[in-house]
C-alpha cells in the first residue's frame, strides 16, 4: 500500500451531500504532451481553474487503459492508467494537488463490462465453452439449427443485437458496443475483483466513485433465457412499462446486494468514501441506489430531461426532494454531461424535437438562437445551484459552451455512429475539447490540434476571453459558487404561494430566496436585496429567462 494522501474531506465526512462536483472528461480537458488527447498532467496543470471556480470536487471520467471503442468506457484494466493519458504516478500527483487545493477526487467506476482486450476476456476466448474463464462473462449458445441466431432478442444501447458471436459458435452479451462484453455478476470472482478495485483507488486518495450503469450489473440468467418480445423493451425507457424489478437486465432487485457489500468497504475508510449511481430508472426506483447502506446518491436524470417549463420543473424538484428525504439521501441535480446535448443548446430546442435529427442537420433544423440559449442556460444554472443537495457541473458549461452540432460526419468518434449504420450521430458534440485561450491551433487545449475539431466560434468562449470580464458566464459561475458556500444550508425549501405563472419562487434558510422567470414576459421583482442575477434586470423587473437570488 502506498503512503496515503492527506484527505481534506476528513473535516466534513458528509461533504458530498451539498457539494458542487465538476465533471472532467479527461481526453477533452487539457493536453500536456501535445498529442491531441487530453491527459492527467494536463488536468493537474489546470486544477487552479477548478479551485478558482469554487467547486468542491472533480469527477474524472475514465482514464484507464482503453482502445476508445466507447470513449474510455471500454476498460482493459480497471487498476491502471492509459499510457496515452499518463501513469499511476501522474494520478497520484493529480490527487495530491487536488487535495492541496481543497478539492475532492471522484473517479468513474465501470463495473458492468470490460474491454474485449481485458486479459479476462482474452482468456475466455481461448478457454472455450463451459470454462471458468467464460463464466466471468455472459456466454451462451445460439438458437436455430446451427446456433446461428442470437440467444435472445435483447438489443444493445448503441443499436443492433446485444449478442456477438465468436469463432467457436457461442455468443457473448454486450449491452453496449461489441468491444464491451458484459461481466457476469453472479460470479464471485468478478465481485471479489471489484472489491479489490475499490480499495486500490481508495488507498490512492480517491474520495468517491461514480458508478457507471449502476442499474445493469445483474441479469436474469436462468435457462432458458427469456426474450423481451419487442426490441423497444430493451431500452431503459421501457422500465416504466414492466413490473418493477422484472426486466431481465435492468434495475433488478438483486443488484442492491452488490452495493450493500460495497458500502462495507466505503465505510471502512475514514472518512467513508462516497458514491453516486448512474441509474437511468424511474425516480421511485432510482433512490433505492441512494440509500445510506448502498451508494448514498443517484443522479437525477428527471431533472436533466425536464423542459424549460416552470410547472414541470416544480414537480420534478418537489418529487426529487421528497424521494431523497424518504431514502435518507441528498438530492442531486445535473443539467449536462458527456452523454447528452449541452443544455445551452438543448433548452432552446422546441418540445418534442428529435435531438438526433437536429444533430444530423448540423444544428440547423430547427435553428437555435444561441444568445437566448445562453440566457436560459445561465438562468437554469442559478436555479440549480440554489436547490438543496449536490449539483454536478460538466466541463465547459461554466463557459457557456453550446453543443457542436455541426461536426462533419468524417470526424465522428462515437461508436453509436457506425453501430447504428450511421443513423444516430452520437455524443461527440458535447465532448469537443475545451478552449482555454482565444488563439492557437487548439485554443490552448494543447500545443497542437485536438482529437475532435473545435469550431472557430470557440475562441469567444475561451477562459482567457471570459476571465475577469464583467458579466461573463465564467464570472457568473464564480460569483454563484462563492455565494452558494455562504448561503446553502439545510436540505429543504419552501415554495412561494403567490408566484406568477411561469415563475419558480422558493425560499431557503433565513429567508434568502431564488426566483426564476421561465415565462416569456417580465414580472415584478419581489422585495429584497439582489445578491446575484443571471442577467441584468429590466427597470427593476425580472425579465424572461432570468433567475435572481435575493436576501430578505
Amino acid at each position: 500500500m502506498i503512503d496515503p494522501i492527506p484527505d481534506l474531506s476528513a473535516k466534513d465526512p458528509n461533504w458530498w451531500r451539498q457539494a458542487v462536483v465538476y465533471q472532467v472528461y479527461p481526453r477533452s480537458f487539457a493536453d500536456a504532451d501535445g498529442d491531441g488527447l487530453g491527459d492527467l498532467k494536463g488536468i493537474t496543470r489546470r486544477l487552479n481553474h477548478l479551485a478558482a471556480l469554487g467547486v468542491d470536487a472533480l469527477w474524472l471520467s475514465p482514464f484507464y487503459p482503453s482502445e476508445l471503442a466507447d470513449g474510455g468506457y471500454d476498460v482493459a484494466d480497471h487498476r491502471d492508467v492509459d499510457p496515452r493519458l499518463g501513469t499511476l504516478d501522474d494520478f497520484g500527483a493529480l490527487a495530491a494537488e487536488a487535495h492541496r487545493l481543497g478539492l475532492k477526487v471522484i473517479v468513474d467506476l465501470v463495473p458492468n463490462h470490460t474491454s474485449h482486450q481485458h486479459v479476462w476476456f482474452q482468456e475466455a476466448l481461448a478457454a472455450g465453452p463451459g470454462s471458468p474463464a467464460r463464466d466471468r462473462y455472459v456466454f451462451r449458445d445460439g438458437r436455430g439449427p446451427h446456433g446461428e441466431l442470437p440467444p435472445t432478442d435483447w438489443q444493445s444501447v448503441f443499436g443492433g443485437s446485444a449478442w456477438q458471436r465468436v469463432p467457436d459458435g457461442q455468443w457473448y452479451l454486450h449491452l453496449f458496443a461489441p468491444e464491451q462484453p458484459d461481466l457476469n455478476w453472479a460470479n464471485e470472482e468478478v465481485r471479489a475483483d471489484f472489491r479489490t478495485t475499490l480499495r486500490f483507488w481508495s488507498d490512492r486518495g480517491v474520495d468517491g466513485f461514480r458508478v457507471d450503469v449502476a442499474h445493469a450489473l445483474t441479469k436474469d440468467l436462468e435457462e432458458p433465457l427469456r426474450d423481451l418480445g419487442a426490441p423497444e423493451l430493451s431500452g431503459e425507457e421501457a422500465l416504466s412499462e414492466l413490473p418493477p424489478g422484472s426486466h431481465p437486465f435492468y434495475d433488478r432487485d438483486d443488484v442492491h446486494e452488490i452495493y450493500r457489500d460495497w458500502r462495507k468497504i466505503f465505510d471502512a475508510y475514514r472518512p467513508p468514501r462516497m458514491a453516486v449511481a448512474e441509474a437511468w430508472v424511474p425516480g421511485a426506483r432510482r433512490v433505492l441506489y441512494a440509500r445510506p447502506d448502498e451508494l448514498g446518491q443517484a443522479f437525477n436524470f428527471e431533472y436533466l430531461k425536464a423542459g424549460w417549463d416552470a410547472e414541470e420543473l416544480r414537480q420534478v424538484i418537489t418529487g426529487s426532494l421528497a424521494s431523497a428525504r424518504e431514502a435518507g439521501a441528498s438530492a442531486t441535480w445535473v443539467l449536462s454531461n458527456h452523454d447528452v446535448v449541452r443544455h445551452t443548446s438543448r433548452l432552446m430546442l422546441p418540445p418534442g424535437t428529435d435531438e438526433n435529427a437536429w444533430l444530423l442537420s448540423g444544428g440547423h433544423a430547427p435553428a437555435v438562437d444561441q444568445e437566448q440559449g445562453l440566457r436560459r442556460a445561465r438562468a437554469a444554472t442559478l436555479l440549480m445551484l440554489a436547490l438543496p443537495g449536490s449539483s454536478y457541473v460538466y466541463q465547459g458549461e461554466e463557459l457557456g459552451l453550446p453543443e457542436v452540432a455541426d461536426l462533419p460526419f468524417e470526424v465522428l468518434q462515437d461508436p453509436i455512429w457506425e453501430q447504428t449504420g450511421r443513423v444516430r450521430k452520437g455524443r461527440d458534440g458535447c465532448r469537443v475539447p475545451l478552449p482555454w485561450t482565444t488563439t492557437g491551433p487548439s485554443y490552448g487545449f494543447g500545443a497542437g490540434g485536438a482529437w475532435l475539431p473545435q469550431p472557430e466560434r470557440f475562441a469567444a468562449y475561451a477562459v482567457e476571453a471570459q476571465d475577469g470580464a464583467e458579466g461573463s458566464t465564467l464570472e457568473l459561475y464564480r460569483r454563484a459558487l462563492r455565494l452558494r458556500r455562504k448561503l446553502l444550508e439545510g436540505e429543504s425549501l419552501t415554495w412561494a404561494a403567490d408566484s406568477p405563472a411561469g415563475v419558480l419562487d422558493f425560499a431557503r434558510h433565513e429567508g434568502w430566496r431564488c426566483v426564476a422567470n421561465l415565462s416569456g414576459t417580465a414580472v415584478p421583482l419581489p422585495a429584497g436585496e439582489v445578491l446575484l442575477a443571471s442577467r441584468p434586470l429590466e427597470d427593476g423587473r425580472l425579465g424572461p429567462d432570468t433567475t435572481v437570488w435575493l436576501a430578505p
